[in-house]
């Protein structure tokens, strides 16, 4: 079984007795120096009054285990609280020698409901898509992705017909369904017959209109309470809306199994057991909540839960307002050509079209509002805190594996030993201060990444109201996070040794060469090192290599 974070957590509290949780891990790299988990000295004076920690508590501590509890080697009562720092050797172990399960959710112990995701922007064209759409079918590609990572059976809405949508979705590296048989729309338009209300005052209807259906009824039953806008009075049903009820009311009624994921409809597949998410910019959501009443009003079989995920404005500095989604691709992907290709990798191309929506993808958080400024001529790869600088970190990785697999197959380096003959216990701190950048990798970035997945595919399906709230932000400040921590292990530590073949090679040709400190390839320490950054979580990075061309976990991970 994998090791946990939650899991010694647990058990941690667990160990100091009844009261709430007082352990937490710790993540700064000054701390990690010393410590790897603390119990606050102010919260066990609460739990155990003036008095130390008991001696058994803290032996118990020592020798805890349990399922996906990491070894302990010492737990000591310092100025701060109660200290703990794991065997980070057996940590070491544990974690590269099945690192393939860290790059995977845990998995929920019951199955959750199904899920219909609903992004109303992709009915248009490409041409008339505004930045905050983009941003909404960003966030729902996004919220798919990790919702199939943890499982769980979803159903995307609506089916792309516009023929030009499908290439732009490509160069954005969205997977979203295309064209598919329009679903029957009679039932509908029967019911909606039956509820229109008389026009008044001789009120002309636009080509396509039926009529007018008065939803106030609706609202005062049920959507005062949860959210829906009171001013809601009718919607005008045209055969357009019925379409879009009709491809709603199939992906519930006929729901189908999913080939990809081998997961099947449950026996009792029904509305109540299924929740429909309509992720929408702030512009349309107006628009949905007439769709959701009108819905309910058509449909006794409609589902009971649906829920609205609202992505905020999209602001841009230095650019018209009326800039469109293709506008604003083409425009980063003209900006970020100049960065790339003056970093010397020789996939830099592929790799500044990817870079070209950086900016939506890693900021999909919900916040409020979103700016972007556009007046820069270029793009850095030097900032820390953009999607621009975790696909440069990406190509960096990109690099280090393709020059290691070259030079193995010229016989410079030999085949790479397997995780598990290499002795663990030479692992040690050489220098106190800062920690070593494998345990602050391995640490902060691959132990917690599992949790992390789920808590991104935890959608509140049962909270009140109408309003949802989705964590797809924690993917991408992860990826941030993980990109500063692993440059700056890459600009310290010289992961590829120079070996003795390499040195025959060049010793006679490059005087510099000679003279650089580096150990020989695949040394104890380096040895470690290389294997370290080689088994990278999310799939490892070498996933994120621009020659996969395939939208599916590893290059969604790349992309957002």
């Amino acid at each position: 079984m994998r090791l946990g974070v939650e899991e010694t957590l647990g058990a941690l509290n667990a160990a100091l007795g009844p009261g709430g949780p007082v352990w937490f891990k710790e993540t700064r790299a000054r701390h990690l120096r010393v410590r790897d988990f603390l119990a606050p000295r102010r919260a066990l004076e609460a739990r155990f009054g003036d008095d130390q920690v008991p001696e058994r508590v803290v032996h118990a501590i020592v020798g805890l285990q349990g399922p996906g509890v990491a070894p302990v080697l010492s737990c000591a009562p310092t100025p701060a609280g109660l200290a703990l720092q794991l065997r980070r050797s057996a940590v070491f172990e544990r974690v590269l020698g099945a690192v393939a399960a860290y790059a995977a959710p845990t998995v929920p112990a019951a199955p959750g409901p199904r899920v219909v995701l609903h992004c109303p922007a992709l009915r248009g064209s490409p041409c008339a898509l505004r930045l905050s759409q983009l941003r909404a079918v960003l966030v729902a590609d996004h919220l798919a992705r990790a919702l199939h990572a943890h499982r769980v059976s979803v159903r995307l809405v609506p089916a792309v017909r516009d023929p030009h949508m499908p290439t732009f979705l490509q160069q954005l590296r969205v997977d979203w369904p295309a064209v598919s048989e329009r679903a029957a729309t009679e039932a509908l338009r029967s019911r909606a017959l039956a509820e229109l209300t008389p026009a008044r005052n001789a009120e002309a209807l636009p080509p396509g209109a039926l009529g007018r259906v008065y939803l106030k009824e609706l609202v005062d039953e049920r959507g005062r309470t949860t959210g829906y806008d009171p001013k809601l009075d009718s919607c005008l049903v045209t055969e357009d809306l019925l379409a879009v009820l009709a491809e709603l009311q199939q992906a519930v009624q006929d729901w189908a199994e999913d080939s990809s994921l081998g997961l099947a409809a449950a026996p009792d597949a029904g509305a109540d057991s299924c929740m429909v998410v309509h992720v929408v910019s702030c512009e349309e959501e107006f628009q949905q909540q007439k769709l959701d009443l009108l819905w309910w009003k058509l449909d006794d079989q409609a589902p009971l839960r649906q829920k609205h995920l609202v992505c905020g404005p999209v602001k841009v500095a230095g650019a018209p307002g009326t800039l469109t989604a293709p506008e604003y691709y083409e425009l980063r992907h003209a900006q970020t050509q100049p960065g790339w290709k003056s970093s010397g990798f020789s996939l830099w191309q592929p790799l500044s079209l990817r870079c070209s929506a950086q900016p939506h993808k890693v900021s999909c958080a919900l916040i409020p509002q979103l700016l972007l400024a556009l007046a820069d001529s270029s793009i850095s790869t030097k900032g820390t805190k953009s999607g621009t600088f975790v696909m440069y970190n990406c190509a960096r990785l990109a690099t280090l594996f393709e020059s290691y697999k070259c030079s193995m197959e010229q016989g410079l380096y030999p085949t790479f030993p397997p995780v598990s003959s290499l002795d663990f216990s030479l692992l040690h701190d050489e220098h106190p201060s800062p920690p070593q950048g494998e345990w602050l990798l391995l640490f902060n970035s691959i132990l917690p990444f599992p949790d992390l997945l789920s808590q991104t595919a935890a959608l509140p399906c049962t909270a009140p109201g109408l309003h949802i709230t989705a964590r797809t932000e924690m993917v991408c400040k992860f990826l941030v996070q993980l990109s500063m921590d692993f440059s700056s292990y890459y600009n310290r530590v010289h992961i590829l040794g120079v070996s003795a073949q390499q040195k025959g090679i060049c010793g006679g040709v490059q005087g510099k060469q000679r003279m650089r400190p580096a150990g020989p390839f695949l040394s104890s320490r380096s040895l470690d090192h290389t294997c370290l950054v080689k088994c990278l979580p999310v799939c490892s990075f070498c996933g994120l290599c621009v020659k996969c061309s395939t939208p599916g976990w590893p290059c969604w991970v790349s992309l957002h």
